[in-house]
């Protein structure tokens, strides 16, 4: 038996089912059990898949078996999007349960990655999913496709006009609303049928992987395990979940629904639904919603629908008929012409992907509409017009403003990623709309959106205090300790987010061992980290933003201002190491114009105190959620709620001794130290290389640092470090002699002839190298609110320090959201 002998379907499950096109029609329905793949209708009630599977499963005579899902490589994976699906997921398996029906979850973590989404669908006799037009979900469809011959079988669960009867991709909104008329009119008043069946359990007990307890399970410990992006947070007052939506719409529709059409397009009200979110998961029924808007019969009810089914489904039909689509290419032919004849204009300003993530342009009602999706995940729909088409004027071409557009949109609004905000953003750019003469610089003909016309009618000040007021307790004080790259990371994030913080460290200026070691008034000793690597595209993201605004370069620089090699010298010997960068697969960076310009750039706008050694953790007056810092004068430094300390693990456990489930652990990591040596010389060592691993010597590693992008030095500089071992056996020896010992074991290494050095210094990095780099990324107690993080956690690189320090940030951002979830300001923010 086939999927296509099924011609008795109900029929509004019928006209919204279709065989994926990679799957043989002929395709025999043999296996153990239905497989309901669910992903983008995390919903019981009034969901077409789960009632086809339900009717598939009893008509074959087998178990149902619903598979949900979260992975790690979709992109844009966040702790926003993460804690939404995982809220969604806890209200579905109570609902399942409650039906009587076999749900299975599982978690994809960095101890467990794996999916076995394949395992499952080779034994099922028929896998049915929803239908979803656009990537990760098509992507991910695709490559099961590829790996299994089971029939695939995709249900319309978005709209209430199914995708497949709207014949072609409409590219106006008249034409489309046109077009379907009848089709809405049949099915928009038309209760949804209830099915009462309920197929044969599957016995979870055979599943191939542990099914997750979401009832019992610790939100912030499982995402803790997940290698995404800790830097966006959860939001506060959006939580996941069939319930959660249905109160926020049920509140909207008796209190806002008759008045939206007067009150939808003012950003500083509550005029709007705010129920894209829960449409985008499939969280709510899409039908339920237009079966009872159109009870509301005056215009605020009629605007609604209009809005959820003819711009929203417009925009689905269309990725729909296109396929898997490219963005750009999905503009009309006039629109892409128009741009691209203006690509070359000039823009008065131009602005880094990070300094559009992190509101920082000219324009204050930008930043606000920016700050909005940052902190609160949603962007008011009349603001992201405006929003949109600015960032056309503020990048190098169109292709890129389009990417920054979905990048900035999918990665923070919890509405991102879903054909309806494809639909929105390609709008900015002549999607959905017509010509506009005369041609305008940099738009073409494509039509204008000015934010300062846009200012006229909504108070920048006013929108930016609306959202960019934290939704959480606006008292929340952060204390981070340390400010070298993980604390710095840290702090900026927790900052970004709308937190307090304040950042102390003992040195004299920010950086840790990125810091650099100033000449002559002159910085010219990257005498810590030496340059790093970006493997990870969480760290990769920042340091391609901060190539294009000049805080980092390559080096060696491809651009043939310095010499390209790497070598290996032994005794005398040079070879060539080999530059996997020419392959992008290690390239090489340092700060520009000394490595400490990275932390310097992090550090910016944060309230930091330097030369200040945090001492001691006291409890603020017997309170377990409150603690105060004291200095080694015994200076009391403040009260906190958070606390992240970011100092080596030596130090930082010692100083979280009153913490032994954070201490004990972070004690047993062992660090190497490394003896750094500073040489100034006359005359060039060589002008076939910039830096040099060192074999069988005392030394590991030397630089030219005068080859490194952005140094103004005139003279030689070379950095040579230690091996572990040697400065371990020698770390009590003078400097002076330390100093020389290194430099004469360079002339040996390098096979040249010495000279006297100009000037010749010494340093001790006593936490240099981990030995042995621990799994968590970060420690946490959780009770105190107090987080420990660093390089010896993420890993001896820069990037793990850096990671270290951005899932720190999430631990508390994620605590400040599943806390707030609890709390009866919940229902009075909106919830």
């Amino acid at each position: 038996m086939n999927f296509e002998d099924f011609t008795d379907l109900p029929p509004h499950l019928k006209e919204r089912a279709r065989i994926d096109p990679g799957t043989s029609r002929s395709a025999e329905m043999q296996g153990d059990y239905v497989l309901y793949w669910l992903r983008t209708a995390v919903r019981s009630e009034e969901n077409p898949a789960l009632d086809l599977a339900k009717i598939l499963a009893d008509e074959l005579g087998v178990p149902l078996l619903v598979y949900h899902s979260i992975s790690q490589n979709y992109r844009f994976a966040s702790d926003r999007h993460h804690t939404f699906m995982l809220q969604g997921a806890r209200d579905l398996h109570a609902q399942m349960n409650e039906a009587g029906i076999s749900y299975a979850f599982h978690l994809a973590t960095r101890t467990d990655s794996k999916s076995h989404l394949v395992t499952l669908a080779k034994q099922a006799a028929v896998v049915v999913t929803e239908e979803m037009p656009v990537d990760p979900a098509l992507l991910f469809q695709r490559a099961l496709r590829r790996q299994i011959t089971t029939p695939l079988v995709c249900v319309d669960t978005s709209c209430v006009v199914p995708m497949q009867l709207v014949k072609k991709d409409y590219t106006r909104a008249f034409e489309f609303r046109s077009a379907t008329k009848q089709l809405y009119e049949e099915r928009v008043s038309r209760a949804w049928p209830k099915l009462d069946l309920v197929p044969s359990r599957f016995d979870l007990n055979k599943l191939p992987f542990a099914n997750w307890d979401l009832e019992r399970g610790s939100f912030q410990d499982w995402l803790a395990q997940c290698e995404i992006d800790h830097a966006v947070g959860p939001v506060v007052d959006t939580v996941g979940g069939t319930a959660a939506g249905y109160a926020r719409w049920d509140r909207f529709a008796a209190q806002g629904l008759t008045s939206y059409a007067k009150r939808r397009n003012n950003a500083l009200i509550d005029g709007v639904s705010r129920m894209s979110a829960y449409l985008h998961y499939g969280m709510v029924s899409p039908m339920r919603l237009a079966r009872e808007a159109a009870g509301i019969r005056n215009g605020g009810g009629e605007k609604y629908l209009d809005e959820l089914l003819i711009w929203r489904e417009l925009a689905y039909a269309f990725c729909f008929h296109r396929g898997r689509f490219d963005p750009w290419k999905a503009l009309p032919h006039w629109a892409q012409q128009t741009l691209e004849q203006h690509a070359h204009d000039p823009r008065e300003y131009v602005y880094s992907w990070e300094e559009l993530a992190r509101a920082q342009t000219h324009d204050p009602l930008w930043n606000a509409a920016q700050t909005s999706l940052l902190r609160q995940g949603e962007l008011h729909n009349n603001v992201r017009m405006t929003w949109g088409k600015a960032i056309l004027n503020w990048t190098q071409s169109p292709q890129k403003a389009l990417t920054i557009m979905i990048d900035l949109n999918h990665r923070y609004a919890l509405d991102g990623r879903d054909p309806a905000s494809y639909g929105g953003l390609l709008w900015c750019l002549g999607q959905f709309d017509r010509p506009f003469e005369p041609e305008q610089k940099v738009f073409g003909t494509v039509r204008l959106r000015s934010s300062t016309d846009h200012a006229k009618r909504l108070n920048p000040g006013e929108y930016y205090r609306k959202v960019a007021t934290p939704r959480f307790d606006i008292n929340q004080n952060v204390a981070v300790i340390g400010a070298g790259i993980s604390g710095l990371m840290a702090a900026r994030t927790l900052a970004d987010h709308g937190l307090q913080v304040k950042v102390f460290d003992k040195g004299r200026g920010v950086g840790g061992r990125m810091s650099t070691r100033r000449v002559d008034g002159v910085s010219c000793f990257d005498h810590g980290a030496q340059y790093f690597t970006a493997r990870d595209h969480r760290f990769r993201r920042y340091v391609n933003s901060w190539l294009e605004q000049g805080i980092v370069a390559r080096w060696p620089d491809a651009n043939g201002e310095s010499p390209e090699n790497l070598v290996v010298l032994d005794n005398g010997k040079k070879t060539i190491k080999e530059n996997r960068s020419v392959r992008n697969l290690d390239e090489r960076f340092v700060g520009v114009p000394a490595m400490s310009s990275v932390c310097n750039h992090l550090a910016e706008d944060l309230q930091v105190q330097t030369s200040t050694r945090v001492e001691s953790i006291e409890s603020n007056s017997g309170s377990a959620s409150t603690w105060k810092l004291y200095d080694n004068q015994r200076n009391e430094l403040g009260s906190f709620q958070h606390l992240v300390v970011s100092a080596p693990a030596e130090q930082s456990a010692e100083l979280l001794k009153a913490f032994p489930s954070i201490a004990l652990p972070i004690s047993k990591i062992k660090m190497q130290p490394c003896w750094a040596t500073m040489v100034s010389l006359a005359k060039p060592v060589g002008d076939d290389w910039v830096g040099a691993f060192i074999h069988n010597s005392i030394l590991s590693w030397a630089a030219r640092n005068n080859t490194k992008p952005g140094r103004p030095c005139e003279q030689e500089h070379l950095l040579l470090h230690a091996g572990h071992e040697w400065t371990s056996q020698n770390w009590d020896r003078e400097p002076e002699e330390v100093a020389k010992e290194l430099l004469q074991a360079f002339w040996q290494a390098a096979g040249i002839e010495a000279q006297e050095p100009v000037q010749l210094q010494a340093h001790r990095w006593r936490y240099a190298i981990p030995v042995d780099v621990p799994e968590s990324r970060c420690y946490d107690d959780e009770e105190a609110s107090v987080v420990a993080c660093g390089d010896w956690a993420g890993g001896p690189r820069v990037e793990g320090a850096f990671l270290s320090g951005m899932a720190a940030a999430g631990t508390i951002l994620r605590r400040l959201q599943l806390a707030s979830a609890d709390s009866s300001t919940q229902l009075q923010l909106g919830f």
